[in-house]
Order: C-alpha cells, then structure tokens, then sequence
C-alpha cells in the first residue's frame, strides 16, 4: 500500500501540525507530541473535520 498523502507544499507541515493541535485543544481533545495512536476515531474526526471547516471558512473569507 503506498501513501498518497503527500504535501503539496512541503514547508506547510509544520503550519499544518501547529493548526492541527490548536483545532485539538478547541474540540477538548489532548494531543501528545508525536505517536497518537489511542486517540479514537472519534476524536479524530472531530478534529479533522473541525480543520476542514475551518480551512473553508478561510477560503470563502479570501473570496470576499
């Protein structure tokens, strides 16, 4: 199995990793730096889709 969730932007990892704990600590989910293996998959639901909706929310704000 290949892993096609390569970066467009490579530098935007770490960009990506700083939203993605404060999205966490705004949905009341604790992330440790690194392997976050025990986090349920519902709690990584909230937190994805809290990212996407905050990225689209941008995205419509910057077409204003």
């Amino acid at each position: 199995m290949t892993n096609n969730n390569q970066k467009v932007v490579p530098e935007a990892r770490e960009a990506l990793d700083k939203f993605k704990y404060e999205v966490a600590s705004e949905v009341g989910v604790n992330l440790k730096q690194g392997y976050n293996g025990d986090l349920s998959s519902k709690d990584a639901g909230r937190i994805g889709g809290q990212m996407v909706r905050k990225m689209i929310q941008q995205a419509e704000n910057n077409m204003k």
